[in-house]
């Protein structure tokens, strides 16, 4: 039997596949948590998704972040009067009383030292974005991960919307360029994308895929940033910050289409709850790497006056071939 469908077989059994699943929130500091409640636990809910329930949750929060510290209490507060979230003290604990569970702490900073606990405990592993505040913690996290064999899933909503998902699957043939824009709300402890820039740099990977050899960072006519990355093979993928709004188009060996808009949080939640039955995370490894790296390229790129730098070189800095 080989490691992957044995890994697959384990943690089939420890969320009792079939049931409904118990699912545990690290971080009380982002809508998410309110979100994908209402889409899990309400059955009334517009969209329900059944398969999972939310049942626990660890608050944590960022005392130097006011998005953080400003409403960790009060959605703990309000998961708990709503849909009967046990609020535990620590996230050992926690992990003791459910099946699976999402990492939502909106401050990259502490998803590694959060996943540590889970990873240990064994249980499948959801990260939303960013799915850390640098590319290094989350190659530990996947490191950690893999030795454990505990399934590990990292992505924003936006790569599930219904046109993005229809060019990754082929809508328009092989995708040879793309554009994505998304807004860049600039967190100081973060870089420049990780904050919400990620949400436009995870559209154009989904239509892009890994491959992405180099990136610059520049400026467009009006003063928005603007990211040029070159693909394998020549092709060429482009994100820009957005006055508003999320979209972006692609051209591939069958035509053009529009992608990178948001169709809701549900579609991402279904992929959560199908990742937590079977341990299969539906975005490769090496995809998620490359989308830190080249966020991180871009800032060097910055750093460098707008240089071209190659991903190979950001990669092999954070320990990857």
């Amino acid at each position: 039997m080989n490691k992957v469908l044995a890994s697959i077989i384990v943690v089939a059994a420890s969320v009792s596949y079939g049931a409904e699943l118990r699912i545990g929130i690290i971080g009380t500091d982002t809508s998410h948590c309110v979100a994908f409640s209402k889409l899990l636990n309400d059955p009334k809910a517009k969209g329900h998704i059944p398969g999972g329930r939310i049942v626990a949750a660890f608050k944590g929060g960022s005392p130097d972040i006011e998005s953080s510290f400003s409403r960790v209490d009060k959605i703990a507060a309000q998961l708990e009067k709503d849909f009967g979230v046990k609020i535990y003290a620590t996230i050992e604990e926690m992990c003791k009383n459910v099946d699976a569970v999402m990492l939502e702490s909106v401050d990259g900073r502490p998803h590694l030292a959060q996943a540590r606990p889970v990873i240990k405990a064994g249980k499948p592993l959801f990260i939303d974005k960013p799915m850390a505040a640098s590319l290094q913690d989350a190659v530990e996290i996947f490191q950690l991960a893999r030795a454990a064999k505990v399934p590990v899933f990292s992505a924003s909503s936006l790569r599930y919307g219904k046109n993005t998902q229809a060019v990754r699957n082929g809508s328009i043939g092989k995708v040879l360029s793309a554009d994505t824009f998304s807004p860049v709300s600039v967190e100081p402890h973060h870089p420049e994308l990780f904050w919400y820039g990620i949400h436009g740099v995870e559209s154009l990977f989904t239509v892009m895929g890994a491959g992405c050899e180099t990136v610059k960072r520049g400026m467009t006519d009006d003063g928005r940033i603007e990211v040029i990355g070159t693909w394998k093979g020549g092709r060429t993928g482009i994100f820009r910050q957005g006055k508003k709004g999320y979209g972006g188009a692609a051209k591939g060996e069958k035509g053009e289409a529009p992608v990178g808009g948001y169709d809701s949080y549900a579609p991402l939640v279904v992929e959560i709850i199908k990742f937590f039955q079977t341990g299969v995370s539906p975005v490769p490894e090496r995809e998620t790497i490359e989308i830190l790296a080249f966020m991180e390229a871009s800032d060097e790129s910055k750093r460098l006056g707008g240089q071209v730098v190659k991903l190979a070189d950001i990669l092999k800095k954070n320990g990857v071939k």
